[in-house]
C-alpha cells in the first residue's frame, strides 16, 4: 500500500479526542481510537514486526530487528491515534491538484482553501495537496505521521538488503488532552535509546523545543443573596474572578504573543455568584519564566484572598510538561544531529523552530528518552483548512528512512 492510499485510510477512522471521558481518566477517550490501534497491530503483523502490544489503554508497540553485525542505539518513533476535538465530524478527504489558485473544498457550502488567507499555498504550486470537503479536521495531526511510520517500516521490510539497527515504534492515544497517552508510557520497558515524534508543521521544520507548561485552576466563592435585600450581603464570585482577570499583565496572552513570548492563556469560566472557576494555562519556554509566573498567580491569588476575605479566593497549580530542549543537551544532542543530517540527505535544509505548544515527545524526553519532534508536512492543524502536500507526505517518510540508515552508519564500529 502506498503512504497516501495508508493516509486516506486512516482518516476514515473517526478518532476524535473525547474531552470529558479523558477528563474522567478514561483512556483512550474514544472508540475510534482503539479501532485504528488494532487496525495498526493487523498491519505490524502482516509487516512481519516483532514484540506486538497493544495494551487495553490502546497503546501500540512494536519491533523492527536489526540486520547489522553490530550493535547501535535503538531509535524510536512516535505518532498518535487521536485528532482534536475543534471538529468532530467524520473526515472526507479529497486529493486536489494546486494551479495557483484558491482550492474549493466544498462549492455548496462555499468553503474554500484561499491563497489570500494561506499564502504558503504558493510553495506548493504543481503538487496535489489533501484537504477535506470543509466539515471536519484532516486528521494530518496525527494520521500523517502513523502513515509516515508505517510507509518507513514497509521500506525496510521490502528491502531487506538495506542496513539498520532496532527501529521501535509506538502509537499513543489522547495526545490532544495533555499528552496523556505519552505520560503513561513505559519508557523502560519499551527499550528504545532515542526516539522522534511526527506531529509538526510544514516540510522542513524541526522542533526541539517547546513550552514548559502548566495549569492554574483559580475557585472564587462568593456569598449569594436576593437582590431584593443584597446590600452589604451579596458578595459576587463572578466579579471577583473578572477582577483577578483584569490584574493580569496585559499583553502576555496568546493572542498578543509570538515566538518565545509566554504568556497566561484564560482558557475556560464558569459559575454563579456564590461559586466560580477559572482555569488558566501557563507557558514559558525558560524554566525561571515558567516558575515566575507560577509564583504571580499564586501570589495574586493570596492577596486577592486577604482583600475579599479569607475563603475567598483558593488556587490550585500544577506542572502539565517541561521543554523537551532541557532533555536534549550534551550526550542526549546527538538525535538533533541525526535529524538535521536525515533532512539534508533528502535535500531538504532544517527549518528549527521553537514550538508554542506541546507534543509527545516532551513527555517522553522527561521521562528518559530523548525525542526532538519532525515534521507531518501539514498545515493549519485544528482547522477545516487543514491541509497535506502529498511530496511533504512522501518527504517526511523519507527522513524516517535516512534516520534509521545514517543510525546504523553513525555508530559503525571504527567509524
Amino acid at each position: 500500500m502506498n503512504i497516501v492510499d495508508r493516509f486516506i485510510a486512516y482518516t476514515k477512522i473517526n478518532t476524535t479526542t473525547d474531552r470529558e471521558k479523558g477528563a474522567a481518566g478514561i483512556m483512550p477517550s474514544s472508540e475510534g481510537q482503539r479501532v485504528l490501534a488494532k487496525q495498526l497491530v493487523q498491519e505490524l503483523e502482516a509487516l512481519g514486526l516483532t514484540d506486538i502490544k497493544l495494551r487495553d489503554t490502546a497503546i501500540v508497540t512494536a519491533t523492527l530487528p536489526s540486520n547489522l553485525d553490530y550493535d547501535v542505539p535503538a531509535v524510536a518513533f512516535f505518532g498518535h491515534l487521536d485528532t482534536s476535538a475543534e471538529q468532530t465530524n467524520d473526515t472526507h478527504a479529497q486529493i486536489l491538484p494546486y494551479t495557483g489558485d484558491d482550492i474549493c473544498m466544498n462549492k455548496e457550502l462555499g468553503i474554500y482553501l484561499r491563497k489570500s488567507e494561506f499564502p504558503e499555498l504558493a510553495d506548493y504550486l504543481g503538487d496535489d495537496i489533501i484537504v477535506t470537503d470543509g466539515t471536519s479536521l484532516l486528521g494530518a495531526d496525527d494520521k500523517a505521521a502513523i502513515a509516515s511510520i508505517m510507509d518507513m517500516l514497509q521500506y525496510f521490510k521490502q528491502n531487506p538488503q538495506i542496513k539498520h539497527g532496532t527501529v521501535k515504534v509506538g502509537f499513543v492515544p489522547d495526545e490532544e488532552q495533555g499528552l496523556r497517552g505519552a505520560k503513561v508510557f513505559d519508557v523502560k520497558e519499551f527499550g528504545a535509546d532515542f526516539a522522534y515524534t511526527l506531529d509538526c508543521c510544514g516540510i522542513g521544520e524541526l522542533v526541539y523545543e517547546n513550552w514548559n507548561a502548566g495549569d492554574a485552576e483559580i475557585v472564587f466563592t462568593g456569598k449569594s443573596a436576593h437582590p431584593m435585600s443584597a446590600k452589604g450581603k451579596l458578595k459576587n464570585s463572578l466579579l471577583m474572578a473578572h477582577k483577578f482577570i483584569a490584574m493580569l499583565p496585559g499583553g502576555e496572552a496568546p493572542e498578543y504573543t509570538e515566538g518565545r513570548e509566554g504568556y497566561y492563556w484564560v482558557k475556560q469560566l464558569s459559575g454563579n455568584s456564590a461559586r466560580t472557576v477559572l482555569k488558566m494555562d501557563v507557558r514559558d519556554f525558560t524554566e525561571t519564566g515558567y516558575q515566575s509566573r507560577m509564583a504571580f498567580l499564586k501570589q495574586l491569588a493570596e492577596q486577592c484572598d486577604a482583600l475579599w476575605g479569607e475563603g475567598s479566593v483558593a488556587i490550585s497549580l500544577a506542572d502539565r510538561y517541561s521543554n523537551v530542549f532541557n532533555s536534549l543537551q550534551g550526550k542526549n544532542g546527538y538525535p538533533v544531529d541525526i535529524a538535521k543530517a536525515a533532512y539534508r540527505a533528502c535535500g531538504i535544509e532544517p527549518k528549527v523552530i521553537p514550538m508554542r505548544g506541546g507534543y509527545d515527545g516532551a513527555a517522553l524526553s522527561q521521562n528518559g528518552l530523548p525525542c526532538p519532534n519532525i515534521f507531518t508536512g501539514a498545515h493549519n492543524f485544528h482547522s477545516i483548512y487543514e491541509y497535506l502536500p502529498v511530496k511533504s507526505l512522501y518527504a517526511a517518510s523519507d527522513v524516517l528512512k535516512n534516520v534509521v540508515t545514517l543510525t546504523a552508519s553513525r555508530f559503525k564500529p571504527g567509524v
